[in-house]
């Protein structure tokens, strides 16, 4: 060390006159003084320089060094007197390298200092800097983590080094540049690198190679192109070499993006089993939006095959819906069905495929992938997702889209499963139902609507119909129908004999179904399919002990539909179901009947014995009570001849003779009504018979004020059997009653028409006043004997009436409302057999 001391004007006016490099440091690394040339050397101003760590301005991997060597000299150490080499960064990012000649100086104020002349190195051969570049851009390709960032480092280096690079990529029929520019024009050396597996120089229009095909190798058949202006047979083992390691990072990160991408599958593919393993499945769409998440897709779309052999057809789909641009769903998905389900596992759409999806989408998707869904060895149907062009899927995408698909078929027997136990356990619960409804309703009708009307929800269709058999007449009868059309079917009557389609189930005791009505190939009710729009029909059978008990028939409105045997067994349990309770409610009402039959018959015979005792004894009073009107009539008439009475004497006899002929009358009545009769039946014309009855009546009922009588009988009406006298008889008391309670005036209207009623066709005939009508606390007694509330009558009239009724297997009922008339109602059987004299 000089034992000089030097201050900062003596440094700086030291170091400004060299035209190299020359600065002074501290003692703490700082640097004091610098000239002009170091300052330029650096890019920086003098400010930025001076009073600044010297250790700022030199290559990064040399601080730490450089830092403890000037320590080290600070503190006393001897100062190696040889030349040392460092590299400078300047702001540019420029790096030179210099030579260093250090001498130590004692500073002003007896601090430590060091001079420094720097002297620049020329540059180094471009052969030794290209091969520096590569060696380090190989060594940033150890830090690359994918295939992209391996390419991207690589081509990067290469373009640091003086190159301009490309990557090549040969996909089995052409060669394809990474980028998406178009491939060299002597792009066919690649192939001959590719094959060879050595570079090969092009550049046959200059006198010098001006680039190279060199192998990469890898995971994917590559060659990397390289241009510039040192690219000669020579330098091809370093070119070799840099691609070698390009490959051979390429090869590591698709091995590590491998086995990151099946960790990540892994983990997917156990995440969507633990959703579908659910207590409760859930439903397509859910699954298919978290397949479209994993797959990274736009839409994903699932076609099922509603039954084995049949087309697939799209079921569910997320990611079409709410885009008009995406276009027809069924089409668009339809452009990979097709090669879908010829192949196992996980297909790729072809060019051809992506620009059919490309035109059919307006560019929303250009490229898919599909998996065919397998249950048992047979195809259940497809699933496929669609994604972007820019964006196709790989081989890794296709097989864990063909994962994904046993999953989701899983997933669907899950849901069939499923729906299949509440359907049978919704089916179990309404055959239970109708057992006990049935059980409980011991009348025919009443099970039959609530059958009808069961069979509808059970077996998920638009209507029933039930026609019971007539065994007499050999026809089948509509007896009941579901709620929509239950009067419209009580019409409907088929011989059993016809072709209809119930007549034929009826004949061979099987079921018969069509699922398409429009194409015709069998005989079903033509009123019924034009009025109800039928489209589709099941027909079946109801028997009970090898007995036709009916037909049950099913339609649906809504289209042509296939009834499978699991709903034809199904229908087929609930009408056997559906006969035992008709046959048992038969069976009750056979025995109800029967002991209703047999009460009536004890009735009869009480109500006879009654009647004869009462006909003996009224026999016995009109014995002797006539006995004595005889005497009196004669008596009378005799004082008559005799005498010539008048005054009150005239006024008495009179009141004797009115009183004497109504003790008569009374007596007549007592007779006839305990007289025993079996009616004479004929068929009989009803209108002379109504018309013969109100002219009788309207002669014996004349009141103050006249009355209209109006007559309607239906038309048609036939032959009814009846006793002429009796029915006139009846008919005629129950007229003059009525014009008799209408002394003021009125209308008297009588109607006739034919009625299904206690199951059987009737006659039924309105007698209706507009009289002050009946007190509803005295309607009830109107029929009993000897009951009237005239001043004159002996009660026995209507008695008479509902006796002549009932002789005659029918019946009569009476409606009243006080102040607006009562209307007598007769009921007469329109078939009995005819009894003659």
């Amino acid at each position: 060390m000089s034992p000089k001391t030097y201050s900062q004007r003596d440094l700086r006016a030291l170091v400004e006159p060299f035209s190299n490099p020359v600065l002074v440091l501290d003692g703490a690394g700082r640097v004091w003084v610098a000239n002009d040339a170091y300052v330029r050397l650096l890019g920086l101003s003098r400010e930025e320089v001076e009073g600044h760590s010297f250790l700022d301005f030199v290559q990064a991997e040399e601080r730490s060094r450089l830092a403890e060597r000037y320590q080290r000299l600070a503190k006393g150490s001897p100062l190696d007197g040889r030349t040392q080499l460092y590299r400078v960064t300047s702001l540019q990012g420029r790096m030179s390298e210099v030579s260093v000649q250090a001498s130590e100086l004692q500073l002003e104020g007896g601090g430590y200092g060091l001079l420094l002349n720097c002297l620049l190195q020329p540059h180094r051969p471009l052969e030794l800097a290209v091969a520096e570049g590569l060696v380090d851009t190989s060594a940033g390709l150890v830090s690359a983590r994918s295939e992209e960032a391996v390419r991207r480092v690589a081509l990067e280096g290469l373009e640091r080094a003086g190159f301009r690079a490309r990557l090549l990529r040969w996909e089995g029929t052409r060669l394809v540049v990474r980028d998406g520019v178009s491939p060299p024009a002597d792009a066919h050396l690649a192939l001959e690198a590719l094959s060879d597996g050595r570079p090969v120089f092009g550049g046959a229009d200059q006198a010098e190679p001006t680039h190279a095909y060199l192998p990469v190798g890898g995971p994917q058949a590559e060659v990397l192109w390289v241009a510039g202006p040192w690219v000669a047979p020579r330098h091809g083992s370093v070119l070799t070499l840099f691609a070698k390691v390009v490959g051979a990072a390429l090869a590591d990160a698709h091995l590590q993006a491998d086995g990151a991408r099946s960790r990540w599958e892994v983990d997917a593919v156990a995440e969507m089993a633990r959703f579908v393993a659910q207590p409760v499945p859930p439903p397509p769409e859910t699954f298919l939006a978290r397949m479209a998440d994993l797959l990274h897709a736009r839409a994903v779309a699932l076609h099922v095959a509603p039954e084995p052999g049949q087309p697939s057809r799209l079921f569910a789909h997320v990611g079409l819906e709410g885009h008009p641009e995406g276009g027809d769903p069924e089409r668009l998905t339809g452009v990979l069905l097709a090669a879908s389900l010829r192949e196992d596992g996980g297909v790729l759409s072809s060019d051809a495929q992506g620009r059919a999806l490309e035109a059919l989408s307006g560019g929303l998707f250009g490229c898919g992938a599909a998996a065919r869904l397998t249950r048992g060895g047979e195809d259940v149907g497809a699933v496929q997702a669609l994604r972007q062009k820019e964006k196709p899927f790989d081989a890794r995408d296709a097989r864990l889209l063909g994962t994904l698909a046993e999953l989701l078929v899983m997933l669907l027997e899950r849901r069939r499963l499923k729906a299949e136990s509440a359907r049978q356990l919704t089916e179990t619960r309404l055959l239970l139902d109708l057992a006990r409804t049935t059980s409980g309703v011991l009348e025919t009708a009443s099970i039959l609507d609530v059958a009808s009307d069961f069979l509808v929800h059970l077996l998920d269709v638009s209507n029933c119909f039930i026609l019971l058999y007539d065994e007499q007449a050999k026809v089948l009868r509509g007896a009941a129908a579901s709620a929509a059309h239950r009067d419209l079917f009580r019409t409907v009557v088929v011989p059993l004999d016809s072709d209809d389609l119930a007549a034929r189930v009826a004949r061979e005791r099987k079921p018969i179904a069509i699922e398409d009505l429009s194409r015709g190939g069998a005989s079903a009710s033509t009123v019924l399919v034009e009025r109800l729009g039928e489209k589709a029909l099941l027909c079946l059978p109801l028997t009970s002990r090898e007995e036709l008990i009916g037909v049950v028939m099913v339609d649906d409105v809504r289209g042509p539909r296939p009834f499978g045997p699991e709903l034809i067994d199904l229908a087929e349990a609930t009408c056997g179901q559906l006969a035992l309770s008709i046959a048992n409610a038969r069976l009750y009402e056979s025995l109800w009947a029967s002991y209703a039959e047999l009460a009536a018959t004890r009735a009869e015979m009480v109500k006879r014995e009654r009647l004869a005792a009462l006909g003996e004894l009224s026999a016995i009073v009109a014995h002797e009570v006539r006995n004595p009107l005889g005497v009196i009539f004669n008596a009378v008439a005799s004082l008559r001849r005799i005498m010539k009475l008048e005054g009150d004497a005239a006024m008495l006899m009179d009141i004797l003779v009115e009183e004497s002929d109504r003790l008569n009358r009374m007596v007549g009545d007592l007779l006839d009504y305990t007289r025993p009769r079996n009616p004479v039946l004929q068929n009989e014309d009803l209108p002379r018979v109504l018309q013969d009855s109100l002219e009788a009546a309207k002669a014996l009922g004349a009141t103050e004020r006249p009355v209209h009588i109006h007559s309607e009988v239906e038309p048609g009406m036939p032959l009814v059997p009846m006793d002429r006298r009796l029915i006139r008889q009846a008919l005629v008391n129950v007229a003059v009653n009525a014009l008799q309670s209408m002394p003021q005036g009125g209308q008297l209207q009588v109607k006739a028409r034919r009625e299904a009623h206690g199951g059987r066709e009737q006659l039924r005939i309105d007698v209706t006043d507009q009289g002050p009508g009946i007190p509803a606390e005295l309607l009830h007694r109107v029929f009993e004997p000897f009951f009237t509330t005239k001043a004159q009558g002996t009660g026995l009239g209507l008695a008479v009436v509902k006796r002549i009724l009932e002789e005659h297997r029918g019946e009569i009922a009476v409606e009243s409302a006080p102040g607006r008339g009562t209307t007598f109602t007769f009921r007469l059987p329109l078939t009995q057999p005819l009894s003659f004299p």
